[in-house]
């Protein structure tokens, strides 16, 4: 029998969540996912050094000011591992905007149009990017402009129902609900509460919106995230897609026995969609869930933290001029 990796590549799309080229070379995922996170490790690995330099001789000869260069070498660092990446795996990388800009529509957009612009000039088309934004509304309102003209996004950070509904009514191409990290509120709140894989808070919320989403015919792609252990994988062994690290893939890879992908009674609804969303009802309905609010929030201050490591570094090196 094949090992439990290889059987899940049958029922859902693997995607590697890591900016680490040796394990994508290894795993060979559809896709890759990036986000702040990951590529602030990826960095300090030491395996981008001469990227790092290279990037940081361009942006000293700009006539512009510290701030907007070092704004300036995070982009093209981020489009550059994302250009590697791409030449490892044959489908779509995601690029995050900063995590920053969640709250401003305008400024993700007008971000989004300068990551697009430095992998286009790279000679990568739109069809293999995915520009990632957080599923906050001023998120959601940027994907819908941004899917308007033709480029696609990854609604990420999406810890309830009501984010997802947002993001496919939309028109967003892929959302990222979470799963590890709804389990890491519930736990803490009652830490006495045990879960089987199948009963866990997370992959619940995943198994809802899918199904919602295939009542519905959304178009919107589901792809699982932030796993936290291979139980939860195989709980949702076939939604669209599965993001995981490469640790987890080790651990599948190494595992067999017979997986069996979860049932989604998803009959198809013939009648009108429901009335999209209004700012007030998400708005609303986000207020009324904590666990959501939190887990949000607290995400997009996570990746702001490593987004200001990563500035603080490249801000070093190029102040010394060396890497």
């Amino acid at each position: 029998m094949s090992n439990l990796l290889e059987q899940l590549r049958q029922h859902s799309v693997v995607v590697a969540d890591t900016g680490d080229l040796d394990a994508i070379r290894r795993f060979a995922p559809q896709d890759a996912t990036t986000n702040p996170s990951l590529i602030l490790k990826a960095v300090q690995s030491g395996k981008y050094d001469a990227l790092v330099d290279q990037i940081l001789d361009d942006v000293r000869g700009l006539e512009t000011s510290v701030e907007d260069a070092i704004d300036e070498a995070c982009d093209r660092l981020v489009v550059a591992m994302g250009q590697q990446i791409l030449e490892l795996v044959p489908g779509r990388v995601s690029t995050e905007v900063n995590a920053r800009l969640s709250f401003d529509s305008p400024a993700s957009i007008a971000k989004a149009y300068r990551l697009v612009e430095l992998y286009e000039q790279a000679g990568i088309g739109r069809e293999r990017i995915l520009i990632k934004l957080a599923a906050t509304w001023e998120g959601v309102r940027a994907a819908q402009v941004l899917e308007a003209e033709g480029i696609q996004c990854n609604l990420t950070l999406i810890f309830n129902f009501i984010q997802a509904r947002a993001c496919a009514e939309a028109g967003a191409y892929l959302i990222s609900p979470f799963v590890g990290r709804i389990l890491d509120w519930y736990g803490k709140a009652d830490p006495g509460v045990v879960y089987t894989p199948e009963e866990e808070p997370g992959v619940q919320s995943v198994q809802r919106i899918l199904r919602y989403f295939r009542q519905y015919r959304y178009p919107t792609v589901v792809m699982g995230a932030s796993f936290r252990n291979v139980g939860e994988i195989q709980a949702l062994a076939g939604c669209d897609r599965l993001t995981i690290s490469p640790a987890l893939l080790e651990t599948l890879e190494g595992n067999g026995g017979l997986l069996v992908p979860m049932q989604i009674d998803a009959a198809g609804h013939d009648g009108a969609l429901p009335k999209q969303l209004t700012e007030a009802e998400f708005r609303w309905q986000m207020n009324e869930d904590a666990m959501a609010t939190e887990k949000l929030a607290e995400g997009i201050r996570g990746f702001e933290a490593d987004q200001l490591k990563l500035e603080v570094l490249l801000r070093e090196k190029l102040a010394g001029g060396v890497a």
